[in-house]
């Protein structure tokens, strides 16, 4: 389970000895924390459909929606490009960006739980506002609410799922959270192809019902035990190692509590997390975890995809229904290749996945690029041959996302920092994880307007640097405890050159303080 650094003589070295069963108790934790990732689906799923609808555009967006009708049965590029539509997807991500920050003490002092549902709140009462929107500064003010949502629920839910998870699972039960975004895309894609029948309002319908997976959230914490590391590092730990038995289903946790304490001492020696993260010993973590991963995440161009899907089909020139139909396949292959990670990302690991996952990626992106500059952006409807060749091109591309970036982009990172920086590294991992997220998004229309197909070459060599990134800076982390895990930079060829005897000075440390 989780756990600090390593932190001492003994830290990191009782792994074997843990001791533990697959519980219910251990299973109605995983689902309840699980469903904070259903929010962030919900919404990437809600808002591209939302936005092609053109109840919603005549209501907020009435030049889009003239824009729109001129070219109707065409291929047109720019369709979509306007701005303050586009500041209304990513203003959610702008206000998750700032909120993270707030989050990061909220979880650290008051636990996992308690950040996971106040997410839920915020997102119960953002939905309930842009359903009820009459202008854009209502729909703004909702989004922002969600952002809040989502920057807690984003901040938290990693960490909750990384640590009640049995080390040698923690790699399939981290991916519960991004199953639940899976899941959320596709419900929300299925919902948005119903409501655009439902005039005027089935976009209300759409956006209100983000209040449910917000009312299972904020309700399922009511009965969700608190993570037995947050517990340590708050001190409760009599109740710490109650809940711990329970999640293991046996007396004998010595072994992995006493891993817990240690680790909890060092992070109560932390006063400044946030600083602390700029040490040498934690430069790996910081530029792999909190930089690199999360912000090539965003660079693969796969949330764009997701925000736009319909945008994109339409601009392709389906129609209305048939691009809502071909954003719920599209959501069908993400939910596919999320289960398929979760099968297999314990027994071949992370890199091998990433790897993998990022050539089809290339090669996918390649394909529709070189499809569209050769048959797009002449004012004709695009041949049905061509329509479904993209189609298979951008599920090609979903598909490997599921098991690739997608899920493996939340786990590294929360399962390589130590206790003591862990929830301030997961909110910088947020942080540039949404900050990407609201640049690309608002940026992605305008480039497909200007660059035209170029844009997805531009993602296509972007995720070649991201590839040779995971190649030469990321050892494996499967089955790894995360009290072990300092060891990995120890061992690696660039970064033992950095961290050099940090961790061992640090063990020194601890046992010098241990023997008095």
């Amino acid at each position: 389970m989780a756990g600090g650094g390593f932190v001492g003589g003994d830290a990191g070295k009782r792994a074997e000895f843990y001791e533990g069963n697959i519980t219910g108790y251990f299973i109605l934790a995983c689902i309840i924390g699980s469903l904070g990732g259903s929010l962030f689906g919900y919404d990437l799923g809600v808002s591209g459909g939302v936005t092609s609808m053109d109840d919603f555009l005549k209501e907020f967006f009435p030049s889009v929606y003239r824009r729109k009708q001129e070219h109707l049965n065409e291929t047109d590029y720019c369709k979509y490009d306007d701005q303050l539509l586009t500041l209304f997807t990513s203003s959610l991500y702008f206000a998750g960006l700032i909120s993270t920050f707030g989050a990061s003490p909220v979880t650290r002092k008051y636990g996992r739980r308690a950040s996971i549902m106040v997410g839920g709140a915020s997102f119960f009462i953002g939905g309930a506002i842009n359903a009820a929107a009459i202008n854009v500064v209502m729909l703004i003010i909702g989004r922002i609410l969600l952002g809040v949502g989502i920057g807690f629920g984003n901040q938290a839910v990693p960490l909750y799922l990384c640590e009640i998870a049995p080390f040698k699972i923690r790699g399939a039960v981290n991916q519960l959270f991004q199953l639940a975004t899976c899941l959320g895309i596709l419900i929300a894609d299925v919902i948005n192809y119903f409501t655009e029948r439902l005039h005027p309002w089935g976009w209300r319908l759409s956006l209100g019902l983000a209040m449910v997976p917000a009312t299972l959230m904020v309700v399922g914490g009511l009965f969700l035990p608190e993570t037995p590391n947050s517990l340590v590092e708050q001190g409760r730990l009599d109740e710490a190692r109650n809940i711990l038995e329970k999640v293991r289903g046996t007396k004998k946790v010595e072994a992995e509590f006493e891993d817990l304490v240690e680790a909890s001492e060092a992070a109560r020696a932390v006063k400044h997390p946030f600083k602390n993260l700029l040490k040498p010993k934690n430069r790996p973590q910081l530029v792999i975890g909190a930089i690199g991963i999360p912000a090539f995440q965003q660079l693969t161009g796969m949330n764009s995809i997701l925000f736009y899907a319909p945008v994109i089909f339409q601009s392709l020139g389906f129609g209305s229904a048939a691009s809502l139909y071909s954003s719920i396949i599209t959501s069908a292959m993400l939910l596919i290749g999320a289960l398929v990670s979760m099968a297999v990302v314990d027994r071949f690991g992370r890199r091998l996945l990433f790897i993998e996952g990022g050539i089809q990626m290339i090669i996918s992106m390649v394909i529709v690029a070189v499809t569209l500059a050769l048959t797009f952006g002449h004012g004709e409807m695009l041949p049905k041959n061509v329509a479904v060749l993209l189609v298979i091109a951008i599920c090609a591309f979903v598909g490997a996302y599921g098991w690739s970036w997608g899920p493996l982009s939340w786990l590294v990172p929360s399962e390589i920092f130590p206790l003591e920086t862990r929830s301030a590294g997961q909110s910088v991992v947020v942080c540039v994880n949404l900050f990407f997220t609201a640049a690309v998004a608002q940026c992605f229309l305008l480039s497909l307007c200007h660059l035209r197909y170029g844009v997805f070459i531009l993602f296509a060599c972007l995720m070649v640097i991201m590839t040779f990134f995971i190649i030469f800076l990321l050892p494996e982390t499967k089955q790894v405890p995360i009290e072990e895990m300092s060891q990995l930079w120890e061992k690696h060829w660039y970064w033992k050159k950095i961290v050099g005897g940090h961790d061992i000075d640090r063990e020194v440390d601890t046992q010098h303080r241990h023997s008095f």
